[in-house]
């Protein structure tokens, strides 16, 4: 999935800071995931593992104790983690995207 640089046509909420993105402001858009300024997009955020949408890095209880670059790329999101079947989501996102595992 990749970030596309457009000028905001309608108004939008960064998903990485929730601060706003004013029409004609220059915003990163995914579809499926929203938009985020070009400066938070310089912040480093972990992918969660189940819906591939940010991980949620600047809203973490372990962001002032996490090395993102060194820690492990499986992180789950709040909103995931909060599902009925937190475990089983997580089981099946990481043996779909590592096959190797299932051996």
């Amino acid at each position: 999935m990749s970030w596309r640089k457009i000028p905001m046509k309608f108004p939008g909420t960064c998903i990485v800071c929730n601060e706003k993105i004013s029409v004609n402001e220059i915003g990163l858009w995914a579809k499926g995931l929203g938009v985020k300024h070009e400066k938070c997009a310089q912040i480093n955020e972990l992918q969660c593992i189940v819906c591939g949408g940010p991980a949620g890095c600047l809203k973490c209880e372990f962001q002032e104790n996490c090395d993102i670059p060194n820690v492990s790329q499986l992180c789950i999101c709040k909103k995931c983690s909060d599902e009925k079947d937190t475990f089983s989501l997580y089981q099946k996102s990481v043996n779909k995207k590592f096959p190797i595992l299932n051996t």
